[in-house]
């Protein structure tokens, strides 16, 4: 059971880079987990460093949800930003061919 959970914790951690480049999630969570890390940097000492991976854990786990989306691949890409204010071609005639229909 230990293994299972640390694996999962693994996980989520991988998966917090991928979640800081996603344009689509809130800032509010991004500057969440931009805290936590900063909070080891800090030359003024609010708590002891000690708390870093408490502090760590209890961001982890408050984004699990978020997190979990981006290693189970439920995230789908959202491209309504990159392609706002773009121009998109609509009603183009298209057909697949097989390589084998080509022989």
């Amino acid at each position: 059971m230990r293994f299972l959970m640390l694996a999962l914790l693994g996980r989520r951690i991988k998966a917090i880079p991928y979640m800081l480049r996603d344009k689509s999630v809130p800032i509010g969570k991004k500057a969440l987990i931009a805290l936590g890390v900063g909070f080891l940097f800090l030359p003024v000492p609010i708590l002891p460093q000690v708390l870093f991976p408490f502090v760590m854990l209890l961001i982890i786990w408050y984004l699990r949800n978020e997190l979990d989306k981006y290693w189970i691949g439920e995230k789908q890409q959202d491209f309504s930003r990159k392609f706002r204010n773009k121009t998109v071609i609509h009603g183009v005639d298209y057909e697949i061919k097989d390589q084998k229909d080509e022989k």
